[in-house]
Order: C-alpha cells, then structure tokens, then sequence
C-alpha cells in the first residue's frame, strides 16, 4: 500500500519526509525503487540541514542518477525556491486511482480497509486484460538559454496517446544558464514504445521548435 506525501517544496512538507526517512535509506525497501523516483522528481532540491535524513536519502538518489547526467555539476541554490515546474500536475487522477493511497499519519478506518480490498481486486481483474506498465523518467533539454521552458512542458504534455500518462516534473539546472525539464511518466508497455515516443514525436515538428534532444534517466516496471 502506498504512503501518501505532499507540499514536498515546503518546510512542513520536508519535516514529514524527514522524519519518514529516519533510520532508513530509501523510501521503500533496502534498495532503489521508483517510489524513491516519484518521490525525488517532487523535491525541487536538496533538503537542508534541518531535513539529515531526507539530505541523505537525496543525495543517495542523485548518486543513482548521476551516471545519467553529462558534465560536471556545479552545484546552484534559488533564492524563494518554490514549487516543481507549475504546469506539473500534482499527481494525475488516473495514475492516483491505480494506488492503494495510506495517509501515513491517519488512522485507517474498516471503511478504508473495504475500499483497499475493492481497488486491489479490481486490479487484479484488470491486469488479466492488460500488459504491464513502467515508469519512465526523461531529460528533456532545450536548445539554449532563451528557450521558454514553459512553452517547451507544455509542447511535451500536448503529445497525447493511449497508454501514455504524464506525471510531475521540475527544472534542473545544467550549466551557463540553461536549464532541463525533468519529467515523470507511466507507460503501458504494449501500446508505448519510449524510443518511438521521443523519435517520432518529442524531436519532431512543432516540439522540436522547443526540444534538442531526450534521454531516459530512470525506467522501472510497475
């Protein structure tokens, strides 16, 4: 069952992923999973002092992801750092309803339990009649420095499909000024093919007026 976080770009928010991660190295588990990608793609950047756990379980994160990443970082610090990119949804309601959501800091009710049990067996119906699903995080880097990063997320989330489900997303910076758009998505397997998605339409007219080039940083199956 899944754990329910939110304002991850927040002071309060941060307490609550830190005092989650007391103790531990990553969000689910004793090693890498996506939950810890969903969870990084909401944290704008690195936890602060005040946050010892969630700084060091982002820092774990960012060694997994590095290898991905070309060039050295520098290391940059925003003043009034805000939210994830604003055109970034919180969390699709689509993508919401596939989880079996626990607010981890609330009682759970029979009224809860019932529900989980409905949900999770009507997945298992489900995925009788579907394939698998991923999910897959992309770099998507602009052209230059005068690029409107605004107008380049909203020239990917336009590329609609079957199967395909954008997520969160936010702005890393990667070097004399420019920045890239980092962005979740979940694919299902049989009707996406994610070399074909950034082929055919993520480096093609009218995105590519926007878009350089994508790389796949993270894909894990769900």
């Amino acid at each position: 069952m899944a754990v329910t976080f939110s304002d991850l770009h927040t002071e309060s928010g941060l307490k609550t992923l830190d005092e989650f991660l007391s103790g531990k190295t990553y969000v689910s588990g004793d090693q890498l999973t996506k939950d810890d990608i969903k969870v990084y793609g909401f944290v704008s950047e690195k936890p602060g002092s005040s946050f010892p756990s969630a700084a060091k379980w982002y820092d774990v994160v960012s060694s997994h992801l590095a290898a991905s990443f070309p060039g050295k970082a520098q290391g940059v610090k925003f003043a009034g750092q805000g939210a994830p990119a604003e055109a970034a949804p919180a969390k699709p309601a689509a993508a919401a309803a596939d989880d079996d959501d626990l607010d981890l800091f609330g009682d759970e009710t029979e009224e809860d339990k019932k529900a989980a049990e409905e949900r999770e067996a009507a997945k298992k119906t489900a995925k009788k009649k579907e394939s698998g699903k991923s999910s897959v995080l992309l770099d998507v880097k602009p052209w230059d420095d005068e690029t409107d990063m605004k107008k380049l997320e909203e020239a990917v989330r336009s590329i609609q499909m079957e199967g395909l489900l954008w997520g969160a997303s936010k702005l890393v910076p990667v070097g004399y000024g420019i920045k890239k758009l980092q962005i979740m998505m979940t694919i299902v397997d049989d009707l996406v093919s994610v070399d074909s998605l950034i082929e055919e339409h993520l480096t093609v007219e009218p995105v590519n007026e926007y878009v350089q080039s994508c790389d796949i940083v993270a894909f894990n199956k769900i």
